[in-house]
């Protein structure tokens, strides 16, 4: 309250402030979301990514922007990449001068269908007809519907030395890819055992009559 304007003759002489962006580097490492499944002919996918770390805790995952697609897609058995960029990412913070973007690089993983084909062992007395068994059992994951089928085709009719293998087809349709199953056969065994019962042959001489005239 004592102070008067008229009393003073003020002569000011102000600075400037100013704000000088970070020239040391930022790096921001991104690791992109992964995925796992089983093929079951059903299209799968992984998304999005996550923010691992930023070497300057002044740097926010709020100061930049995503321009890119966070997401990978699969059918067949194998392993798919994201496959982000560095470019997918804008800095918009303008107090720091260089901020890079480490990529670290999920997968979306689809594995093989695990299927376990098993065919019948059996055995029989020799009888003249083939013994067959072409029922195949199927376990694990089966085949994906529409895509494959299985039969054994092994064949015996007489006694032989070992027994023969109860050989596994599979019946494929276009749909059928090797690489997207992970077969195991069981395959089982198939034998002729020769008649133990005693059998007999009756055989009769022919008998003929002739008058001697010295042939």
């Amino acid at each position: 309250e004592a102070y008067k304007d008229s009393n003073y003759q003020i002569k000011t002489n102000e600075g400037k402030l100013s704000i000088t962006p970070v020239t040391d580097e930022v790096t921001v490492t991104i690791t992109e979301n992964s995925g796992s499944a089983t093929y079951d002919g059903i299209e799968h996918s992984a998304t999005g990514y996550v923010v691992k770390s930023i070497s300057n805790p002044l740097y926010k995952a709020s100061d930049f922007t995503f321009n890119g697609n966070a997401e990978v897609k699969g059918i067949d058995a194998g392993s798919y990449n994201m496959e982000l960029k560095a470019e997918d990412f804008t800095n918009n913070n303008t107090n720091f001068a260089k901020v890079t973007f480490k990529i670290e690089d999920g997968k979306l993983t689809i594995s093989p269908r695990p299927v376990t084909l098993t065919s019948e062992t059996a055995s029989k007395v020799y009888d003249g007809k083939p013994l067959t068994r072409p029922d195949v059992t199927i376990t694990g994951d089966g085949f994906v519907k529409g895509e494959a089928t299985a039969k054994a085709t092994g064949s015996v009719t007489y006694v032989s030395e070992s027994p023969v293998t109860n050989s596994i087809e599979i019946e494929k349709t276009e749909a059928y890819k090797d690489s997207n199953y992970q077969i195991k056969k069981n395959e089982g065994k198939l034998t002729i055992t020769p008649v133990t019962d005693e059998v007999t042959v009756m055989i009769t001489e022919h008998s003929g009559t002739e008058t001697y005239d010295g042939t």
